[in-house]
């Protein structure tokens, strides 16, 4: 009986050191890593999101670009920081692309880190060329399947989001469309526009002024709803393949055993100032949604997109590096 008294005395003394630690937190500078070089979309979102956080923490959060290696090292720094809700990550699907994609991975996606929000999701949209008879993602299915192997799509890169997203497109829909790699989503685009592929996925932004000019034609974005720059795009799923979805997501990450309060305390001030008007009006003109999915809803979506795109790599014939 002593030592049950003894085991939740310490226990009680563990919960309120740690609830006094948050209280005060922070008490300095927090650190966030970005995984990748300057100018990209998760360093622009790091900084509105770091000037919001400063103001709602009251202390500087200090933008560090760590890239290199497919998000790998800045992720790592993470991994392995003190998990004292000082240093913090942005991240972006490549945490739950990675593992596939290279063989040895230096963290754990779900056991080294604690999902503080998945703050914005932003769509992909599927275009054609005109020339393709198809006027929404049925009529392509059907075409598709008609025509094994004859409808080709537009890559930026092996990994990358829009070639993913297409392959997971062909595994769900069950149909063959090769894929042909171009150096970036430039030359992918050009390649759409004069027809030499039939089909490409690429950001709702990049796509835009294609689709007004007639160019290229919108089949569906890939995201459960739809897109407010797009509202008469439907979704995929909508459209004719039930239950499709994926996005570039991006969210922050604490250090494992990072303690709750903290987190919480992480939660609220991202949850304040991303939907700051200034911000979220910034975001939905780029075709960004703000989400705010808390802690438990990011890290279900974490393991969820682990099997997702293992699933999906495999059936590609993608080997790990």
């Amino acid at each position: 009986m002593k030592r049950y008294v003894l085991i939740v005395w310490l226990a009680l003394i563990g919960i309120s050191a740690e609830c006094v630690f948050a209280q005060n937190y922070p008490t300095r500078p927090i650190r966030l890593v970005v995984a990748s070089s300057p100018g990209g979309a998760s360093d622009i979102l790091a900084r509105m999101l770091a000037q919001k956080l400063s103001e709602e923490l009251g202390q500087h959060v200090v933008v560090d670009n760590r890239g290199g290696a497919s998000g790998v090292i800045g992720t790592d720094i993470v991994a392995k920081a003190v998990p004292d809700g000082y240093t913090l990550l942005i991240i972006q699907p490549t945490l739950t692309i990675n593992p596939s994609m290279i063989s040895k991975v230096p963290y754990d996606a779900v056991r080294d880190f604690a999902p503080v929000s998945l703050v914005v999701d932003a769509a992909q949209i599927m275009t054609v060329n005109p020339s393709v008879p198809a006027k929404n993602v049925k009529d392509l299915i059907a075409l598709a399947k008609a025509k094994p192997g004859e409808l080709m799509f537009g890559s930026p890169g092996v990994g990358t989001s829009p070639h993913l997203a297409a392959e997971l497109f062909k595994l769900t829909a069950g149909v063959d469309m090769p894929q042909v790699l171009f150096k970036g989503s430039g030359m992918a685009y050009i390649s759409l526009i004069s027809g030499e592929v039939s089909v490409a996925f690429s950001t709702v932004l990049s796509a835009i002024p294609h689709v007004k000019s007639g160019k290229i034609r919108a089949l569906g974005v890939t995201t459960p709803k739809r897109v407010a720059v797009v509202p008469d795009v439907p979704t995929i799923a909508e459209s004719g393949l039930p239950g499709f979805e994926t996005s570039q997501w991006f969210g922050i990450l604490a250090p494992a055993h990072t303690p709750r309060p903290i987190i919480d305390r992480l939660y609220q001030a991202l949850l304040r100032g991303s939907n700051s008007p200034e911000v979220k009006a910034r975001l939905m003109a780029q075709g960004v949604d703000v989400v705010n999915q808390k802690p438990e809803e990011f890290a279900a979506v974490i393991k969820r997109e682990l099997v997702q795109w293992a699933k999906v790599i495999k059936a590609a014939g993608i080997k790990p590096q």
